[in-house]
C-alpha cells in the first residue's frame, strides 16, 4: 500500500516540477520592452502577494496551536512555536542580506536566460548542485566524498559539452551562461546560510520567503523608479506586460509553494531527484514555443548533467 505522505510528496513535487521547467519560457517570452530589472522587480513583488496570505494563515495556525497547548501547559512546545513564529526579529541581518542577494540574483536569472536562451540557461542553472556542494562544506562543515567531486567535475564537463556545441572554448563563452552561473551561486550561497535557521525552526519558510522578496522588491524597485520612474508605470499600463508579470509571479510562486510542501512529506533528495528533469522539460518547450535549436551536443551534454546528479544526490542520500 501507498504511504499517503509519500503520494502528496510525490504529487507536489511533479506540480514544482512542471512550474519550473516552464519559467525560462514565460522570461524569454515576455514583450522586448521588459528589461531583466523591470522583470525582477515585478517577480519579487508578485511573490510577496502571493506569499502574504499564506503567510498569515500560518501565522493565524502557529498562534491557535499556541492557545491550545499553553491549556496543557506544554511550555516547551509553546517556546519552540513561539520562536518559529516571531524568529525573524532576532535575524534582522540575515534577512536584509538575502534581500540584497536575491535583488542581484533575479536580475541576473532573467538577464541570464535573455542571453543564453533557455535551452543553454536552463542547463547552466543545473551547475547549482555543485555550488550547493561547495557551499555546504564551506558554510555548513557537510562532507564531500571523492566520487561527488568526480561526478562534479563530470556535470561541469557536460555543461561545457553542451554550451560550446564541443568545441570547447570557453573564452567564448556565452556571457548568459557566465551570468547563470553567477545566479546559482548566489542562490546557493543564501540557501547554504539559511539551511541551519529553518532545520532549528527559527524561521518559518513562508515568512523568509515573503520578507526576502518583500526587501528585494523594495531595493529594486525604489532603485528603479529614482532612475526610471516615468518609464516603469508606462510599463504598468500595457495589460499585456501585466499579463506577464502575473503568469511569471504564479508559476514561480506555486513552484516555491509545491517545492516545500513537498520536502514537508519527503526526503529533500527524493525531490531533488525529481526535479532533475526539469532541463528536459524545458529544452523541449523551448524548441517548440521558442524556435530554439536543440543539437546533439545539447543531448550529450544534458545526459551527462542528469546523469551526474543523480549519482551526487544518491551519494548525499547515503
Amino acid at each position: 500500500m501507498i504511504d499517503k505522505n509519500y503520494a502528496r510528496g510525490i504529487i507536489f513535487g511533479v506540480i514544482s516540477l512542471i512550474f519550473v521547467s516552464f519559467q525560462p519560457i514565460i522570461a524569454n517570452s515576455r514583450p522586448a520592452e521588459i528589461d531583466s530589472y523591470v522583470y525582477g522587480t515585478m517577480t519579487s513583488i508578485m511573490l510577496c502577494m502571493f506569499f502574504f496570505p499564506l503567510m498569515l494563515v500560518e501565522r493565524k495556525r502557529l498562534k491557535l496551536k499556541i492557545i491550545e497547548l499553553d491549556s496543557i501547559t506544554e511550555t516547551a512546545q509553546i517556546q519552540g512555536l513561539k520562536t518559529l513564529m516571531n524568529g525573524y526579529k532576532e535575524h534582522k541581518v540575515l534577512l536584509l542580506y538575502l534581500g540584497i542577494n536575491f535583488a542581484f540574483a533575479y536580475v541576473f536569472f532573467f538577464w541570464g536566460y535573455e542571453l543564453a536562451g533557455a535551452i543553454n540557461g536552463s542547463l547552466a542553472q543545473k551547475a547549482d548542485l555543485i555550488f550547493a556542494l561547495l557551499f555546504g562544506y564551506l558554510i555548513n562543515k557537510e562532507k564531500i566524498s571523492k566520487t561527488q567531486i568526480f561526478f562534479s567535475i563530470l556535470l561541469f564537463f557536460g555543461l561545457i559539452v553542451a554550451v560550446t556545441q564541443g568545441s570547447f572554448n570557453v573564452l567564448e563563452l556565452n556571457l548568459g551562461v557566465i551570468i547563470m552561473l553567477i545566479t546559482v551561486t548566489l542562490w546557493m550561497s543564501s540557501h547554504a546560510i539559511t539551511r541551519p535557521y529553518l532545520e532549528k525552526k527559527q524561521i518559518s519558510t513562508f515568512q523568509l520567503i515573503f520578507i526576502r522578496n518583500a526587501i528585494t522588491g523594495s531595493l529594486l524597485l525604489g532603485s528603479y523608479l529614482i532612475l526610471r520612474g516615468y518609464h516603469f508605470f508606462n510599463l504598468l499600463l500595457n495589460p499585456i506586460n501585466m499579463f506577464s508579470f502575473i503568469l511569471m509571479g504564479m508559476f514561480y510562486g506555486v513552484d516555491l509553494y509545491c517545492y516545500y510542501k513537498s520536502l514537508s512529506y519527503i526526503r529533500i533528495t527524493k525531490v531533488s531527484i525529481l526535479m532533475a528533469p526539469s532541463l528536459i522539460i524545458t529544452n523541449l518547450f523551448a524548441t517548440i514555443f521558442l524556435s530554439e535549436v536543440f543539437t546533439l551536443f545539447h543531448l550529450i551534454g544534458a545526459v551527462i548533467i542528469l546523469l551526474s546528479i543523480i549519482v551526487i544526490i544518491k551519494l548525499k542520500e547515503k
